[in-house]
This record gives C-alpha cells, sequence and structure tokens, in this order.
C-alpha cells in the first residue's frame, strides 16, 4: 500500500444546484475560489465540471480554459476537465421518443481547454434527473473517438467507472489498444444507483470486486456519492487506493449540516493521517500519475 494518498476535490459537478447547496461555486471565479481553498487543505488533483453564466451544464472550451486560467494562477494543483458534461444546459438534446440524449459533440470539447487530464466516461446508461430521462450513449465507437481526442491532445484519461463491467469492457479495451501508459488511474464512482441506471451501490463486496477486476498496472480513486461518500472513501484508503470528494458527489458534512468543498477535503486528509498514511502534493501526484510538470502540458 503507497503511503501517499491522492485527493481529489470535485467542486462543482453537473447535476447539483445551489438551492440544494448555496456553498456550491458554479461559476469561474467561484470554482476557481473553493479549488484555491481546497488545496490549501490537501487536494491535489481539481475535478471540474463548467457551467454557464445561467449556472446549467456545459463542456464549453472557453469556460473552461477561464476556469483552469484563474486556478493555474495561484497555485500548481492538477486540473481534470470533465467530459461527462452534466444533466441539463448545453449536455442535453431532446429526442423525438421523449426522451433526452447527452450531447456527445459538447462532451468533446472537455479535451479542449488545456487540462492535465479529462475524465473518460466510456459507457451507456441512463441519466434519471429532474424528471428527465436522459440517455447517455457511448458505444464502442464513440470511446474510441473520446479516447482519441484525449490522446491527440495530449492529456491523461481519467477512467471514470461506475460497475464492474465499465472495467471489464471499453476501459480494458481501450488500454489494451494504447490510449494510455501506465499506470491507468481509474475513478470508480459508487453510490449512483439510484440516479444511473447502469450504476452500482456503495458496499465492502462491490468495491473490492471492482479493485479485483482492474487492469494490471491501474492505480485506483474511490468516489461515492451522499451518505455513501464517508465510508467509501475511509475503505478506499485501507485498500490501497486514492480519494475523491466534494459537493458534486456530496452536499453534507454531516446529517443536516451542509458541507462546503474545503471541509470535505480537511476531514478526508485528517482520517488519512490518522490512518497513518501522507496526503500526496500536487507535484507528488503528477509523480505518481506520470504527468508533465505544470506550465509544460
Amino acid at each position: 500500500m503507497s503511503n501517499k494518498v491522492i485527493v481529489t476535490v470535485a467542486p462543482t459537478g453537473g447535476m447539483a444546484t445551489k438551492a440544494q447547496n448555496p456553498n456550491l461555486p458554479t461559476q469561474p471565479a467561484e470554482i476557481a475560489e473553493s479549488v484555491i481553498r481546497s488545496y490549501r487543505e490537501g487536494a491535489a488533483i481539481a475535478a471540474l465540471h463548467a457551467r454557464r453564466p445561467d449556472d446549467q451544464a456545459t463542456c464549453n472550451a472557453d469556460i473552461y480554459r477561464n476556469i483552469n486560467d484563474r486556478i493555474r494562477a495561484q497555485c500548481d494543483i492538477v486540473i481534470n476537465n470533465s467530459t461527462g458534461g452534466g444533466s441539463s444546459g448545453d449536455m442535453l438534446i431532446k429526442r423525438p421518443d421523449g426522451l433526452f440524449e447527452s450531447n456527445f459533440e459538447e462532451r468533446l470539447k472537455g479535451c479542449d481547454a488545456g487540462a492535465d487530464m479529462a475524465t473518460f466516461d466510456g459507457m451507456t446508461f441512463v441519466d434519471v434527473h429532474g424528471g428527465r430521462e436522459i440517455v447517455v450513449v457511448t458505444p464502442p465507437s464513440r470511446c474510441e473517438a473520446l479516447a482519441k481526442r484525449i490522446i491527440d491532445r495530449g492529456i491523461k484519461p481519467e477512467w471514470e467507472v461506475f460497475s464492474p463491467t465499465h472495467i471489464l469492457q471499453d476501459v480494458t479495451r481501450l488500454i489494451q489498444k494504447g490510449y494510455d501508459k501506465p499506470p491507468y488511474y481509474i475513478n470508480m464512482v459508487l453510490g449512483a444507483d439510484r440516479g444511473f441506471q447502469g450504476a452500482m451501490p456503495y458496499s465492502h463486496d462491490i468495491l473490492t470486486a471492482m479493485i479485483a477486476a482492474l487492469p494490471p498496472q491501474s492505480i485506483f480513486c474511490v468516489s461515492a456519492i451522499g451518505p455513501a461518500q464517508l465510508p467509501a472513501t475511509t475503505q478506499a484508503l485501507l485498500l490501497g487506493g486514492h480519494v475523491r470528494v466534494g459537493l458534486e458527489d456530496n452536499n453534507y458534512f454531516a446529517k443536516g449540516q451542509l458541507a462546503t468543498n474545503e471541509q470535505l477535503v480537511a476531514r478526508t486528509v485528517r482520517i488519512i493521517h490518522e490512518l497513518g498514511l501522507e496526503h500526496a502534493s500536487a507535484a507528488e501526484a503528477r509523480e505518481i500519475l506520470g504527468l508533465r510538470e505544470v506550465g509544460n502540458a
């Protein structure tokens, strides 16, 4: 088990709203400020989602670039731009059958803002959100297009998965085809099963099964939704993994107490230290992941 743990902060996401938690940062200046505070508490990666001026979801590269530049002006945290997008705004296409479809062409723009990494969501599932059923269609051909876009931009994929099949199918296939270099960084999202058809709940057995399914030379990160966040990330530490926390996944610090991103990061770092481990700096995270130095992306 490595002694250095990478803590990722996911400050915004593509679904949460300020109505749910006024602490949620949605605009570039807000997101950058929250990331900087989280960095000071020990976050080494920022997993970013962009929002339009009306707070709706987007993968607009100019908005991403605005966020990225504001953060880089103040710290060396690893920047990871999402290609998942979200459940509103530019990400939705209304279909004649009454369903909505996630806009794949918009998702590709998440690769185009000069980030260090890009989140790769290479699966097909249904996102049930806000009374809408949103079909996220990523068949093998689109997986290939998205992986190629990431590699062509010179950035590293964060392979995001919601079930063991996501690891065993397209992620493994694309890794075997050479779309990444080791170590392969795989983020497991658990507890999203209430909103995502095709996702898995959190349990000890499910997490250990997903770890067992990882390709050789992989390192893993665990994210979990809502009340699953604290036990799942703590278990991940015990199993030698890295962790993600933040308001993208969880609005609450404790029952009835709304969180801030920096509170969730600070608690995670405290648990890491209590377990006799150390949290990785941004420079150490770059070394662990095989990333280029900041400023050379």
